[in-house]
């Protein structure tokens, strides 16, 4: 049974990872798993992705970089404002610009850089360093 997609495709990505697998494929897809491949894409953590439909809830077949130390999403989805990204960057990543928070913005998912520039808060999804 399946609980969290979005955590068994950032497992399924750290697996592969440690394993030294080029490629994985996650199953079932989802519009946020993509659109937090593609925050992982713009970082350099992930190369490439594409989305398979295999006639059920499709796939999507990530092309690895190599350059995940860790990943994972963050239970539960905290709310964080525009100002308070100090105090989760602390929790969840190893030093100060090493590795991203990856969140929910009325704007789109996005990075916290990206949301503290913006001046935006929203909801943790994930970290990845």
């Amino acid at each position: 049974m399946l609980i969290d997609p979005l955590a068994d495709a950032l497992s399924n990505i750290k697996n592969n990872e440690r394993t030294g697998n080029l490629e994985c494929i996650i199953k079932p897809s989802s519009k946020l798993i993509g659109k937090v491949l593609n925050v992982m894409q713009e970082h350099g953590y992930i190369t490439e992705f594409e989305y398979i439909d295999d006639g059920r809830a499709g796939k999507f077949k990530v092309k690895l970089a190599g350059k995940i130390n860790d990943c994972g999403v963050i239970r539960p989805r905290y709310p964080v404002g525009k100002n308070d990204f100090e105090k989760f960057e602390k929790r969840y990543l190893p030093a100060r610009g090493f590795g991203i928070l990856i969140l929910t913005t009325p704007e789109g998912v996005m990075d916290h850089e990206e949301a503290k520039n913006r001046g935006i808060g929203g909801r943790l999804l994930a970290y990845v360093y």
